[in-house]
């Protein structure tokens, strides 16, 4: 009897062995690293709990993989740490992938998005060329700052100053303070802060530049870009992708999402 449970147990546990090696990865902790100043792609809410388009995605696609699903908020200057060191398994968060392509192992695009700029409604600045002169604010390492810095760079000359901030909210107090002029940032951030602010800002007519969104994961990790991405693409064609981002609609998102398009 003994040798009979012996060799079960040793069947049981070559099942299992078989089983890892077989490449089944249920259970498994997905981290989403994150900026939680990010509305509406990743935030926190009145009751302190993280939430946002880009999360409840991410949740979506752990729950269908049998993956249990972690929001890891990190601070954005060390997006690229936190990825190679294994801390966060993908930089999920109204990620920009023009100008980074070759830096990440990308998920296709999901969001097109574009950058513009923000002003007290009483300003008096209508276009982009009433910011000459004026301080503008900008988020570091953000798609507006690369453009400010990049192809806009003759309208950022005009500028007395630009002025960099570590997160957008504290962006808006001072735009509200009236210590800078305009704010450069991404169009659904805007709306979001806008909508939760009043009427108190304007959004200028003049994109500053355009883009898309995608996940971002270590270069060379594609095992598991192409789990993440299978899931995603499923969650388009079954309708679900788009009820999550109907959740956000007073963000535009509805009228942002270009995946499977």
């Amino acid at each position: 009897m003994k040798k009979a449970i012996a060799l079960l147990c040793a069947a049981m546990m070559a099942a299992g062995v078989l089983t890892a090696c077989g490449g089944s990865d249920s259970g498994k902790t997905f981290t989403v690293g994150f900026d939680a100043e990010f509305p509406p792609y990743g935030y926190m809410d009145e009751n302190g709990e993280y939430i946002g388009f880009d999360l409840d995605l991410a949740k979506e696609v752990c729950e269908r993989n049998g993956w249990t699903f972690v929001a890891q908020p990190i601070d954005w200057d060390s997006k690229d740490m936190e990825l190679s060191s294994g801390s966060i398994d993908c930089i999920w968060n109204g990620f920009t992938i023009q100008g980074r392509e070759d830096a990440y192992t990308w998920s296709v695009p999901y969001v097109d998005n574009s950058q513009v700029f923000v002003v007290a409604a009483d300003s008096g600045i209508t276009s982009q060329a009433d910011l000459a002169g004026k301080v503008v604010g900008v988020q570091k390492d953000s798609s507006a700052l690369a453009a400010l810095t990049g192809d806009a760079s003759d309208l950022a000359s005009t500028f007395e100053e630009l002025q960099q901030y570590g997160d957008y909210n504290v962006a808006f107090m001072d735009l509200e303070q009236n210590a800078i002029d305009a704010l450069a940032i991404d169009i659904g951030v805007a709306n979001y802060q806008i909508s939760s602010r009043g009427d108190s800002f304007v959004i200028l007519g003049e994109q500053l530049a355009s883009e898309q969104y995608g996940i971002g994961f270590k270069l060379g990790n594609e095992e598991l870009r192409d789990k993440v991405q299978k899931t995603l693409l499923e969650m388009a064609d079954d309708g679900t992708f788009m009820k999550i981002a109907e959740k956000y609609s007073d963000f535009g998102l509805t009228e942002s999402i270009c995946i499977g398009k």
